[in-house]
């Protein structure tokens, strides 16, 4: 099977460059699923998993938003923030979605109630995708 050129970048720096078969990702407007050879797009990331896919292997990165563009033979996707599954802090991430759900159980403090949910999104994509590694 053909491959195509896969760079995940965050404002950080680059997290990932490899070459593989196929790439899936969630799009604000669904699931994409990406080959060598597919037609040029941009489209904008929801917060979720970019599976990258070579032979029975299928390596996972947690993705916080972003954007991703296909040219045919190379996809970037530039995302807020990136983290291969091998590298998710699992301590961190749980002690993100429990700060998380806290702020959205507590009625009585002035929170902002999006910002809460995004955050508890985050968290649970981390650790969704950590999962995955094992």
């Amino acid at each position: 099977m053909r491959t195509i050129k896969v760079s995940v970048v965050t404002p950080g720096g680059p997290v990932l460059e490899e070459e593989v078969e196929m790439v899936s990702t969630k799009a604000k407007t669904g699931e994409l699923g990406i080959l060598a050879g597919h037609i040029p797009m941009v489209a904008p990331l929801d917060i979720g998993a970019v599976r990258l896919k070579t032979g029975n292997h299928t390596e996972w990165v947690a993705v916080s938003g972003g954007f991703v563009e296909v040219n045919g033979q190379e996809v970037t996707i530039l995302a807020q923030s990136a983290e291969r599954a091998e590298n998710i802090d699992i301590a961190r991430a749980k002690q993100a979605k429990a700060r998380a759900e806290k702020r959205l159980t507590d009625r009585q403090a002035a929170i902002d109630a999006h910002r809460a949910e995004m955050a508890l999104k985050r968290a649970l994509n981390r650790l969704d995708i950590a999962e995955h590694q094992r």
